[in-house]
């Protein structure tokens, strides 16, 4: 008997290998291809994009910011902050699944001893059988039992495929958290430096407006000028004095969306000033489709429409038939003492074809649905995309935008400078209306402000530029 049953599996097991590697030839999933319409350069408006190979897209925030407070911030922010960590913890549960799929392609082991017992009831045929006396039957084994599936159609490797596109979207969103992390510091870091300017200014407005207050008092005692003019000096200092109680709330409040960013509780941020400021990395951004492989949200978006085809294919699969061999083996006796003899030994190999007919419409369903997940996946790729070149395209007009402005916020703040002071000569003499001094000095200030948001704006337009290229992540 014993000798009969090996010979049934030693027949039986090398033609199920051997269908098993036919089968498995026979793979069905459709390679990934990236779509050829969306790797084009009428995306951009590359009217504004200088053929040079140097790119921007390719420097590193070490590289771009050369202070070294702001870089120490940084490398704060990307250890503790809680985006990147949470941003982490998803990387780490995708590549948990990535590690899934791969080992879906070997067999399920399992082994273990077991103990069962059973009495038959004496109301049943068996049991009456057996007279008034109940049989008792305990059975020992130790057994393992191995359960394989071929991947005829392609199912396993497409959701190992879609297991990995994830994984690798996780790390291209990481990258993205971190990207905006960088520009968000920078940018706001720079937002801080222009508050101080500013508040520096008014500071010494308002010194400059206390003393004007006395002249004009004085002036007024002379009989040259008249209460009026006394009142709109008062006016000017309690503006003044008002402009700075709000630098001084925006500084705080600033401050205190600068520790969040940190992760740390809110304080005092120590900073440089703005005109310390020097960012020496040439602005060439080199061709369109440079934006394809650096942007961390580009590179997301396509894994995204990566995993969604790859979950297709496997969906697909489910229409056809599924091969799985399965095999256990042992030692089974009802004698513990018996247990471990040659004659407990058993085995079985079981291999079968499975095609599913009626399935309340599971598969139909779920294939449907993947073809239009996969369809949402490609319109959010090309979104990315097309947002990319806009966010590239918005930047370089900034940027040049606010290397203009500067020059003429520097201009205009001269011009009022000077009529301020004209005016205040002339007043003083004797020669001129109190109201033009009233008008140039408050055009002086706000055009001195104007000028410092200015310079930030320069450098804002250059973070954005960075982060529109990518962060210069490799």
């Amino acid at each position: 008997m014993k000798s009969r049953i090996d010979k049934t599996i030693y027949s039986v097991l090398p033609g199920s290998l051997l269908a098993m590697i036919l089968l498995t030839g026979c793979f069905a999933a459709k390679p990934y291809q990236r779509p050829k319409d969306l790797v084009d350069d009428r995306y951009y408006r590359t009217d504004q994009l200088p053929a040079d190979s140097a790119s921007m897209a390719n420097v590193s925030w070490k590289e771009l910011f050369t202070d070294d407070k702001l870089t120490g911030y940084i490398h704060k922010a990307l250890e503790q902050n809680l985006d990147i960590r949470t941003a982490i913890q998803q990387m780490a549960a995708a590549e948990a699944y990535m590690k899934q799929g791969k080992a879906n392609f070997f067999p399920t082991l399992s082994a273990g001893p077991s103990v069962a017992y059973q009495t038959n009831s004496l109301n049943t045929p068996l049991g009456k059988l057996s007279g008034e006396d109940r049989l008792h039957v305990v059975q020992y084994g130790i057994s393992g039992n191995a359960s394989w599936e071929a991947d005829i159609w392609g199912k396993i490797k497409s959701n190992k495929d879609a297991a990995v596109a994830n994984f690798l979207k996780s790390q291209a969103a990481h990258q993205a958290v971190k990207s905006d992390l960088i520009a968000a510091i920078a940018d706001t870091y720079y937002q801080l430096m222009s508050l101080d300017e500013q508040k520096k200014i008014t500071e010494e407005t308002i010194r400059y407006r206390e003393q004007n207050l006395e002249t004009t008092r004085a002036l007024k005692n002379a009989g040259s000028l008249t209460q009026v003019a006394v009142k709109q000096s008062e006016a000017l200092l309690l503006n003044s004095r008002g402009i700075l109680v709000s630098l001084d709330n925006s500084i705080k409040l600033m401050e205190n969306y600068f520790c969040m960013l940190l992760s740390i509780p809110p304080q005092p941020i120590g900073r440089n000033t703005l005109d310390q400021q020097q960012i020496n990395t040439a602005l060439a951004i080199g061709v369109p489709v440079q934006l394809l492989t650096n942007r961390p949200d580009v590179k997301a978006a396509e894994f995204g429409y990566m995993n969604a085809f790859h979950l297709t294919n496997a969906a697909k699969a489910g229409f056809y038939p599924s091969l799985t061999l399965s095999a256990s083996g042992g030692l089974q006796s009802v004698d513990f003492d018996r247990l471990f003899s040659v004659s407990s030994l058993f085995a079985t190999a079981t291999g079968s074809l499975l095609q599913p007919l009626l399935n309340k419409r599971q598969i139909r369903t779920q294939y449907e649905v993947s073809q239009a997940s996969q369809q949402i996946a490609y319109n959010s790729y090309k979104k990315t995309i097309l947002n990319a070149a806009k966010d590239v395209s918005d930047a370089l007009f900034s940027y040049d935008a606010q290397q203009k402005l500067i020059g003429f916020k520097k201009q205009e703040f001269g011009e009022y400078d000077s009529a301020a002071q004209y005016a205040q000569e002339l007043v003083n003499n004797g020669m001129g209306n109190y109201l033009d001094v009233i008008t140039a000095m408050t055009n002086k200030l706000q055009a001195e402000l104007n000028y410092v948001d200015a310079k930030y704006g320069k450098l804002s337009a250059i973070i954005q530029l960075y982060k529109a290229l990518g962060g210069g992540w490799k």
